[in-house]
């Protein structure tokens, strides 16, 4: 008989087991790291000192606790969440390393079930929530799987101009004279493609910009040295479509298509078919101040990045995804970064603005009957809200440290809440500084604003 009894609870605990898969995406330095080293942190604490009153399971005591339990993905890194904790309590605090691969961390939630039948099979119940997280760089190659190696350098061929082009101009200069149609000479392909790659490092680190592509080139991960990266894209438009199309085996052009094809089939394709075929919700971070300061060619580059990578996330019949595997998605939370990096006032701009840039986006998703919601959030908060004299008039400012050790209260200027225009630019006078995360007790959950928000509309019905 006891025996029976607890075949029957086994059977009944493996039912109230249920597992969950989020995505954690978004462009280059938009906090990804950060923003999950926050949200593990803050549900370990949220059995014994949770500070989440918007997070429903938490703040009517449905949620009991959290752990990290071994992940379910043997082959994948695990995400480094002690090492983000120590950056993040050391003296002076840092800010954990950015991401440069593909990683991945479970917890194990208990709660107690709300109502229906998990309710009544037994008090408490597990949702193990695995969450992943890769570079921003390579969610700029899904674009890459509905575009031809002749399609994809128009493209290319089509944005250097203005910054771009200064920066390419070494790369420019040497395949000026170069014969597509002429034997391939792998030395020759080496180091030209090497130029290329330093042009797109350029691009992302002096310049600001966001379009990098192919995304593995500047964050290569396990492909590091291999020929797949060894490419480029046609700059001279003269060729010909029937010229190319009849190119000798053993070109130049036809070994850089080989190697795109067998790029976007082998790294870019299977790389999302082994990780979101499988994602039930999805976080888009999105860093709208850095390109605000930078200027408008770092902002207009970051919308269309977000433009081409929201074609792609297309999870309708006719969508690119829906095409290559039927993602289970229903879900996806756009969220404004670094909220505390400017005054309170300005957080309902900062919401307006990232709807304005995602708006072709989400009428698709609601067409597709995907729910989706804009959110302002700091993972981890680095200001406090101050008041700063001006011409005798009190303003809102922020209270921090800047990452050089410098104290400062500061008013950071006014975000936009539709799309800047020229008149923006012209008198803009933004400025976002860099601050250092702010100290705290390592047995209290880090600061934050509105992670709660977010865990709410990601977990909240999970846990019912």
């Amino acid at each position: 008989m006891e025996k029976v009894k607890n075949k029957v609870n086994k059977l009944v605990n493996r039912g109230l087991d249920r597992h969950m898969r989020l995505a954690v995406t978004g462009l280059s330095r938009a906090g990804k790291t950060a923003f999950i080293t926050s949200l593990i942190n803050q549900l370990l604490h949220s059995g014994t000192n949770p500070r989440l009153p918007l997070f429903t399971p938490a703040r009517e005591g449905q949620l009991l606790g959290a752990r990290r339990v071994p992940q379910g993905q043997l082959h994948i890194p695990s995400f480094d969440y002690d090492q983000g904790i120590h950056a993040l309590r050391s003296s002076p605090p840092s800010w954990p390393v950015p991401t440069r691969d593909v990683s991945e961390i479970r917890l194990e939630l208990r709660y107690r079930p709300e109502s229906g039948p998990l309710r009544l099979l037994k008090d408490t119940a597990t949702l193990y929530l695995d969450i992943v997280d890769y570079p921003g760089e390579w969610l700029l190659d899904l674009p890459l799987l509905s575009m031809s190696f002749v399609e994809w350098s128009a493209k290319q061929r089509s944005v250097l101009n203005g910054r771009r082009r200064e920066l390419a101009e070494q790369w420019l200069t040497e395949i000026s004279e170069l014969d597509m149609l002429a034997e391939a000479d792998e030395r020759q392909i080496k180091h030209l493609s090497g130029l290329y790659t330093e042009y797109l490092h350029k691009c992302k680190d002096e310049a600001g910009l966001h379009w990098v592509q192919p995304g593995r080139f500047v964050l290569p991960g396990e492909y590091a040295g291999a020929p797949v990266l060894e490419f480029f894209p046609i700059v001279s438009d003269k060729l010909s479509e029937s010229a190319l199309s009849s190119a000798p085996p053993n070109s130049l052009f036809s070994l850089m298509k080989k190697r795109y094809d067998y790029y976007c089939e082998h790294v870019v394709k299977d790389f999302y078919k082994e990780h979101f075929s499988q994602v039930d919700r999805q976080i888009v971070l999105v860093d709208t101040l850095q390109p605000l300061n930078a200027g408008p060619d770092s902002f207009n580059d970051m919308r269309q990045a977000l433009e081409q990578l929201m074609q792609s996330f297309r999870y309708g019949k006719s969508g690119l995804l829906r095409r290559l595997f039927s993602p289970r998605i229903d879900r996806i939370l756009f969220a404004a970064t670094k909220a505390d990096h400017v005054t309170p006032d300005q957080h309902p701009n900062l919401v307006s603005l990232l709807q304005q840039l995602i708006h072709e986006a989400w009428q698709t998703a609601a067409f597709e009957g995907i729910d989706m919601e804009c959110v302002s959030l700091s993972s981890i908060q680095a200001t406090e809200p101050g008041n700063v004299d001006h011409k005798g008039e009190t303003l809102p400012a922020l209270r921090g440290t800047l990452e050089s050790g410098e104290a400062m209260l500061m008013y950071p200027g006014e975000v936009p809440a539709r799309l800047p225009g020229e008149s923006f630019w012209q008198s803009q006078g933004f400025e976002f500084r860099q601050f250092r995360p702010m100290p705290g007790p390592s047995d209290e959950p880090l600061p934050h604003i509105r992670i709660d928000k977010a865990l709410q509309y990601l977990l909240g019905d999970k846990l019912k």
